[in-house]
């Protein structure tokens, strides 16, 4: 029988306002095997610290159980509070009366009961617990970033600055993300391009930064120091080693009615082409699917111009193996799809348009040389309408129930660019409320407003019919209390935004977290921030949530100071609560190994001793305990029990569940 402590701890009035502390410790007190119960305010405090020290010296303890908070949130405090005083850290067990019972009741007593049953779940393991020795495994230094836009971008110039190497992986043929189709950036107005070309152009030339682009992720293994990743990389039909870029073959290629993904469709390219002007890597990609060549074998003029010989048509598909230490997930996002909201006739008119395709037209490297032309007629227009908030804050049925954040400053942005640079243009933009959390963000704002003279109408727009060449706008204003009827040129959408459709699949490669929207969930909101649950995954920019360019980049930084941490370290603590086969009860079935995220089992031919002395060779597993993370799917997929885990047994569950019960 272990001589257990009780330290049930108040947590200011988080716990204490709906719990009986003073009760919670006297019953516990009571428990079999437990010698000393009490009760303090703050007991992660270097005081309460300090209590469970001199407890743990003063009455002998084999065992503690405390009842706080989360563990995720102090587990790993109260472990090296009791290593301290000579009891070994994984003879702790916390008990959650914080988020499982007094943040979710508000019945006092129903609570405190509650926090009893939780508390003698925790004794009833704690007596079976055993002491366990943590081991050690090296450390890969070399850093995985997935996605090549401005966060993924910035992540590996900071890592590759610290000298340690780093791999970025972009889907698209050249890193730069969304803000290559961005011209003009808020509040300063600086030119986008301006400020993110300089970053491509470092990390091509840093020596410690290797780029795969037009590549993905296929598979991800192993855990954190120790990730084995395959990377595909996507066959362009263009050796890399020999295109210089010259562009030629961009320029004589004879299909020429292939869709601009760059800029949104607006526009058309050629089947062989180079995304944009500041491409980086800058090598030409034929699109197989409109390539006459790979279709039909009969073209070939792209082989013919090439002077440098780059052309190869049998080229496929290849897969990189690499091993990293830590890795970084910056897929990014997109602007929703608006099929959903034919209200705003954006399915009907050409000149209904994304704030996404609006960039585009103002861009000076875009469909219309910057000049801001209609799509229907190529003329200019005369009167736009801006609406916000489409596909967020709305009904999860049709769009997105969170604000999207940037689209107030953007529009406002888009509002004065028009106005300055087409004084005869009347601007109107139609919102719910104007959010402008950032620096410098409210004045810009108010910029729109007083100095550019753009009408702001609180309000919705209701409907927009094309007629007559025009679209008729009708929407409300709350304010005015009335109804308006504009004849607008133009009307620009603030689409919501949402993650990258790779991230669901990529978290499920990476064992990370993700919420109901499809963004990756960060350990603790405010103290990890940049930190996945999953250990050895980072999170840099809009894959965690919606953020502007600053934003980005500050947790784009943070996240690679995180890596740069891990990577500086020869060797991590291995999680002592591994899986233990029982080799008498093993029956080879191989069920365990096949549901074993990190490849920890194998099996082996082992000789037992039959009966009358013969020798038996029976097929078991074996699991390797510097690979295996403690997961307990093997536990779960075992049809014969006979996979346990160490500090979470059959025998320890099921004593918790009697705790319970009883």
């Amino acid at each position: 029988m272990q001589r257990v402590g009780v330290f049930v701890c108040w947590c200011g009035s988080n716990i204490a306002a709906t719990v009986d502390v003073e009760k919670v410790a006297e019953v516990l007190g009571q428990e079999p095997g437990v010698v000393f119960s009490t009760h303090y305010q703050y007991m992660c405090s270097q005081s309460g610290q300090e209590l469970i020290q001199n407890a743990i010296r003063e009455h002998s303890l084999t065992g503690v159980v405390v009842c706080s908070c989360s563990p995720r949130m102090h587990e790993n405090t109260f472990r090296k509070t009791c290593e301290k005083a000579g009891l070994n850290p994984y003879m702790v067990e916390i008990a959650n009366i914080r988020e499982q019972c007094s943040w979710i009741h508000k019945n006092k007593e129903e609570a405190t009961q509650k926090a009893v049953i939780l508390g003698r779940a925790a004794i009833a393991k704690v007596h079976l617990n055993a002491p366990l020795t943590a081991g050690t495994s090296p450390v890969k230094k070399r850093a995985l970033v997935i996605g090549g836009g401005i966060a993924g971008i910035q992540t590996a110039l900071d890592i590759a600055d610290a000298g340690f190497e780093v791999d970025i992986v972009e889907k698209e043929p050249t890193i730069g993300g969304k803000m290559t189709q961005i011209d003009k950036t808020f509040p300063t107005l600086d030119c986008a391009a301006c400020i993110l070309t300089p970053k491509m152009v470092d990390a091509a030339q840093n020596e410690k930064i290797k780029i795969y682009s037009y590549s993905e992720v296929q598979s991800v293994k192993g855990f954190v120091g120790n990730f084995r990743v395959t990377i595909k990389k996507k066959a362009r039909y263009v050796d890399e080693t020999k295109c210089t870029g010259c562009g030629l073959c961009t320029e004589k290629c004879p299909q020429k009615k292939v869709p601009n993904a760059f800029n949104l469709g607006l526009d058309q390219r050629r089947a062989i082409y180079i995304p944009f002007a500041q491409a980086v890597p800058k090598i030409a990609t034929i699109d197989a699917d409109y390539c006459t060549m790979l279709k039909t074998g009969k073209c070939g003029v792209c082989s013919k111009v090439c002077t440098a010989g780059a052309i190869d048509y049998k080229q496929t598909d290849r897969f990189i193996e690499e091993e990293y230490g830590a890795i970084v997930v910056a897929t990014g996002f997109n602007p929703i799809k608006l099929d959903q909201y034919d209200e705003f006739a954006y399915s009907q008119s050409p000149d209904v348009v994304t704030s996404l395709e609006f960039e585009r037209l103002m861009n000076a490297a875009g469909p219309t040389g910057g000049t801001l032309l209609r799509p229907s007629d190529g003329t200019h227009p005369k009167t736009i309408v801006f609406v916000q908030c489409v596909g967020s804050r709305c009904d999860d049925s049709k769009g997105k129930s969170y604000c999207s954040k940037i689209c107030c400053m953007y529009t406002a942005k888009h509002a004065m660019l028009c106005r300055e640079k087409y004084p005869d243009t009347d601007v109107y933009v139609f919102y719910i409320d104007v959010r402008t959390p950032g620096k410098n963000f409210d004045e810009f704002y108010r910029r729109a407003v007083e100095e550019y003279g753009v009408h702001y109408v609180k309000g919705m727009v209701g409907k927009v019919v094309p007629e007559n060449g025009k679209l008729k706008v009708q929407a409300s204003d709350l304010l005015g209390n009335r109804q308006l009827h504009i004849d607008a040129d133009m009307v620009v959408l603030a689409a919501a935004i949402e993650p990258d459709k790779s991230a669901r699949p990529l978290a499920t490669m990476l064992t990370a977290s993700m919420d109901t929207n499809d963004f990756f969930t960060e350990a603790h909101p405010k103290l990890r921030p940049v930190e996945s649950p999953t250990a050895g995954i980072f999170l840099s920019g809009a894959c965690q949530g919606p953020k502007d360019i600053p934003e980005t980049v500050a947790q784009a930084s943070a996240a690679a100071a995180k890596v740069i941490g891990l990577l500086a370290k020869d060797s991590l603590i291995c999680n002592p609560c591994t899986a233990a086969p029982d080799e008498l009860m093993c029956n080879g079935c191989s069920s365990c190994e096949k549901v074993c995220p990190y490849g920890a089992i194998t099996y082996i031919d082992k000789e037992f001793r039959g009966p009358n002395r013969t020798t038996l060779v029976r097929r078991v597993a074996q699991v390797n305990p510097a690979v295996c993370q403690g997961c307990g799917a093997c536990t779960v997929a075992c049809p014969s029990g006979a996979m346990d885990l160490k500090g979470f047994s059959n025998k320890q569950i099921m004593a918790e569940v009697d705790a319970i019960c009883r």
